[in-house]
């Protein structure tokens, strides 16, 4: 049982050390860990020090995004042939000997994805700006609403991965992962727990390159949360975009008609008409398009489905050897 640990990193070096080497070296039922830092464009000295350390480092040349390093990094893991793969914040909000925590429900075989949850034992609640724990409320809530499933934190990025779960992981967002990969997961069936744990609600050193602008991150993270629900569930985001031309035309229509009633004509008021008409048309056409992406997105779930085998295969049949492990490169 090998478990992987990996760091997205930028301009970390005041903490980076210190959170690799408290990364816990005797789990039980888990055999081996590497540790792996994604530099991702720092200019500081976070690549150095990770590697004294003890990580494996894997260089950006530039900024790409905490979603594009968490692709590395799960590259290199598959690559590794990882069991477990456990994503932890490098700037020390997190509590290392925690893996032992989020890591517990998949060695038992009680979840496959097991993310670490700030919120859902309010006794560990950490102190943040109310607008900042607002946000993160009313993201839960609707990402809770589009799963079918009560969760209080799904923006947190200490989480554990299963084998089964990160080989299903087709992502594309370079902003950010934490949200897109909770909704691929749910959307795939893959069984989700969530652990309390005790974290840091603001950083020691340094701000969040995420969520260092509030309306900027909120943007962001709506974008690719539509953007998800989209991809996976078709038919349902664009019945509702259908629904709301649709009600707006036939509230012009029955306005209208109502007009007639009552006057028994339709001046001055046929622009209501041809308005309602319009948007009831716009509305048809959203959910015409909603039956034929959903028509579309069984094509792409058997394509999804077809690349989770080829990895499962390559996955089963690598053997990274320890001389492999030991010289990996840095990667541009």
């Amino acid at each position: 049982m090998k478990l992987v640990v990996q760091l997205p990193a930028l301009n970390e070096e005041k903490t980076i050390a210190s959170v690799i080497r408290a990364v816990p070296r005797d789990i039980e039922g888990v055999d081996e860990i590497q540790v792996i830092v994604i530099d991702d464009g720092s200019t500081d000295r976070t690549a150095t020090l990770a590697r004294e350390a003890g990580a494996i480092v894997l260089t950006h040349e530039v900024s790409r995004g905490v979603g594009a390093a968490f692709r590395t990094g799960l590259k290199q893991s598959t690559e590794l042939g990882a069991d477990i793969v456990v994503t932890i914040d490098a700037d020390g909000q997190f509590n290392p000997g925690d893996i032992c925590t989020v890591t517990a429900p998949i060695l038992k075989g009680e979840a496959e994805f097991v993310t670490a949850s700030r919120f859902i034992d309010p006794s560990l609640e950490p102190e943040m700006p109310k607008a900042k724990r607002w946000g993160n409320d009313f993201i839960a809530r609707w990402v809770s609403s589009m799963v079918k499933q009560r969760f209080y934190d799904v923006s947190c990025g200490f989480r554990a991965y299963s084998k089964e779960a990160y080989l299903r992981l087709i992502l594309l967002g370079d902003f950010t992962y934490t949200h897109e990969v909770f909704l691929t997961l749910a959307f795939s069936g893959v069984h989700i727990q969530e652990v309390p744990v005790r974290v840091r609600g603001v950083r020691e050193h340094g701000v969040s390159r995420v969520a260092n602008n509030l309306f900027h991150y909120g943007w962001r993270t709506a974008s690719i949360i539509l953007k998800t629900y989209r991809d996976y569930r078709p038919l349902g985001f664009f019945s509702k975009i259908a629904m709301v031309f649709s009600v707006a035309g036939l509230g012009f229509l029955t306005f209208l008609g109502w007009f007639w009633a009552t006057t028994g004509g339709f001046s001055p008021h046929k622009w209501a008409g041809f308005t309602g008409g319009f948007l009831l048309a716009i509305g048809v056409f959203f959910f015409i398009i909603g039956i034929v992406a959903e028509m579309l997105d069984r094509i792409r779930l058997a394509a999804d489905e077809a690349l989770y085998r080829i990895r499962r295969l390559e996955c089963d049949v690598r053997r990274p050897s320890t001389h492999a492990a030991a010289s990996v490169e840095d990667e541009s």
